[in-house]
């Protein structure tokens, strides 16, 4: 893998509806416009109880190690290498980011009822070592998401304003920093999704939830697409990210493609990297 040595460049990239064979020209649009576009629904009442039960085995077979997060194992397990590469959710993907597509992260992220930490504002980019920040993560609800049981909150319009400024967050935080008063910039988004409907949104895109004081779990799966242009800039990042080319080639051989795994054992493997929380 070859890295990039320039300085990152965390600029959004609007979206082309020319070229959008799902998405709608008002849904491009609006991901241009707001950095957010949802809902659209993915899997059927069967298929999101099937992946349900799956991520309950997946978290209960780590103990408390999965209690809140099990982090890029979308090239370790089977189950999840092929919803990151299901060809409905990369059919939205494709609109947004072109036919070429880099699966590189993922995580099972689960606030359980009565008390989760709060996840701070946040920009995702600002925290990555990519360049250009072109990444796309699909929000797949688990559980239906709602303000109640802290579903995600966007705060619309901040995707092209560029790096915004950090402060330091408090115990109840899950990261060390975060945008304080993010709502100088507007309103925010509650992410309502009812389960097996997912939600794209820009990796600049200040965003975050609150916790979960409800009686309801609050379980989603994020998965981070972008093109093959984007280049991982630290080698000490590149070893923790195992890719999939879920659609398509890289022609510049920078991502290298793991192939779908024969295990389905969260026990008998280990996750390379910890990258990311909404």
């Amino acid at each position: 893998m070859r890295l990039a040595q320039e300085p990152l460049d965390l600029g959004f990239k609007p979206a082309a509806a020319e070229r959008a064979a799902r998405l709608s020209a008002g849904d491009i649009a609006h991901y241009n416009a707001h950095g957010f576009v949802q809902p659209f629904q993915i899997f059927g009442a069967d298929e999101i109880a099937r992946i349900r039960t799956y991520f309950d085995r997946l978290m209960d077979d780590m103990g408390e190690a999965g209690a809140y997060g099990i982090n890029c194992y979308q090239a370790r397990m089977a189950g999840i290498w092929d919803i990151a590469t299901d060809a409905r959710i990369l059919d939205l993907v494709q609109d947004i980011i072109g036919s070429d597509i880099i699966c590189w992260a993922s995580a099972i992220l689960s606030k359980k009822p009565g008390g989760s930490r709060k996840v701070p504002w946040h920009q995702d980019a600002s925290f990555w070592k990519l360049s250009p920040a072109r990444t796309v993560t699909v929000w797949l609800a688990i559980d239906d998401a709602d303000a109640e049981n802290a579903a995600m909150r966007f705060i619309p319009g901040t995707h092209d304003k560029g790096e915004i400024e950090t402060a330091d967050m408090g115990a109840d935080s899950v990261f060390h920093k975060g945008i304080a008063e993010a709502e100088r910039f507007g309103a925010p988004f509650v992410n309502t999704l009812k389960a097996g409907q997912i939600s794209l949104h820009a990796d600049m895109l200040v965003h975050g939830s609150e916790i979960n004081r409800s009686n309801r779990r609050r379980c989603g799966l994020t998965l981070r697409y972008c093109a093959p242009d984007s280049r991982i800039t630290d080698p000490e990042w590149a070893r923790g990210v195992e890719a999939i080319i879920a659609r398509g080639q890289d022609p510049s051989g920078h991502w290298q493609h793991h192939a779908r795994p024969e295990n389905d054992d969260i026990r008998a493997t280990s996750s390379p990297h910890v990258v990311g929380n909404n």
